[in-house]
């Protein structure tokens, strides 16, 4: 039941997100009548959320008083206004546009082809392209997702001496500022579509990185600008085929400088499922196979595609936890 359940969890997050509840509470103890004021809401159904977001850990219920509430520390990340917020995370994978694939799982389990396209007649990212403002929001929550793994990864990896780091489907910058920003001595280039790096200027100029940082627009299907000494690829293998992948990272290889390396920072899926695992990577694997056509990939996996690209994996590398993600090295054959 919890899991037949686990959908309507989703809608509520959704819902307290639309509402601005955690907002409305902030850091004090609010009366349901007065979060309720505070959001336009009518106040028994307000009641009625409140303790459904009490039961699933994202607010706590007075034990003095009936019906009053304060925020807790996972709730707080529901905040949009609040650092590690995760609000723009919750909108984009609580949004129709994603779940109406997922009403399709069982045909893109026959077909192994994404359900998007059925449904919307066009692919996911050509979707975006033409939805100035979904596409603003699916940035913002990308950024989100990556906000952990900027902090880990200046201080998890060795950029002494790479004189240039390029992030390749870079979006916004997130991760190349941080990176940037821990080591002074780079130099950044930051490569996406033009939707893609729409939200970029305000993110480097906030972390003071963007006199040493570029933005170049362009289709890693095509080429990949040369002369970077290290290629940043951050969730972007994930979404897409293995054919294609084999594009990206032979583009990659081309344009690598003398001594050059790919870093892939993704998941990798153990060989074998573990039982106690939570399973997010998995439900992550059917999302890239229902929204995109891409899919999460084992070690294995990413030496084989590295392989077909003319590269050689060096090292995985797990960052701390509680991140999912490594980072998987390699360097041209």
């Amino acid at each position: 039941m919890r899991l037949l359940f686990g959908g309507l969890a989703g809608y509520t997050v959704r819902a307290a997100v639309r509402l601005g509840v955690v907002e409305a509470i902030g850091d004090a103890e609010l009366p349901a009548a007065e979060v309720a004021d505070a959001c336009g809401a009518q106040p028994q159904a307000m009641a009625r959320l409140l303790r459904a977001l009490t039961a699933l850990g994202l607010l706590k219920e007075s034990p003095a008083e009936r019906d009053v509430f304060s925020v807790t520390p996972t709730g707080a990340l529901l905040h949009p206004g609040r650092d590690g917020s995760m609000a723009a995370l919750a909108q984009i994978f609580t949004d129709p546009v994603l779940l109406r694939g997922w009403e399709l799982l069982d045909d893109s389990v026959r077909s192994g082809r994404p359900s998007f396209d059925t449904v919307f007649g066009t692919d996911f990212f050509g979707f975006l392209k033409d939805r100035p403002e979904l596409s603003a929001q699916f940035n913002a929550a990308m950024s989100q997702g990556t906000s952990e793994t900027a902090a880990l990864l200046p201080h998890a990896y060795g950029f002494g001496g790479r004189g240039t780091v390029m992030d390749i489907g870079g979006g916004d910058g997130t991760l190349l500022a941080a990176v940037l920003a821990a080591h002074p001595d780079l130099k950044g280039i930051l490569y996406d579509t033009k939707e893609g790096l729409a939200q970029s200027p305000a993110t480097l100029e906030r972390a003071g990185v963007a006199d040493r940082c570029t933005a170049a627009v362009g289709d890693f299907f095509r080429s990949v600008p040369p002369g970077a000494d290290l290629q940043l690829l951050k969730s972007v293998l994930h979404d897409w085929t293995d054919a294609q992948c084999e594009s990206i990272l032979g583009h990659c290889r081309a344009a690598l400088a003398p001594g050059g390396r790919v870093l892939i920072i993704e998941p990798v899926m153990p060989e074998a499922v573990d039982p106690q695992a939570a399973g997010l990577t998995y439900l992550s694997d059917l999302n890239m196979l229902v929204n995109v056509g891409g899919r999460e990939r084992t070690r294995r996996d990413f030496e084989e595609l590295c392989g077909r690209a003319g590269l050689t994996v060096t090292s995985v590398t797990p960052l701390p936890a509680p991140s999912r993600f490594s980072l998987i090295e390699a360097r041209p054959e």
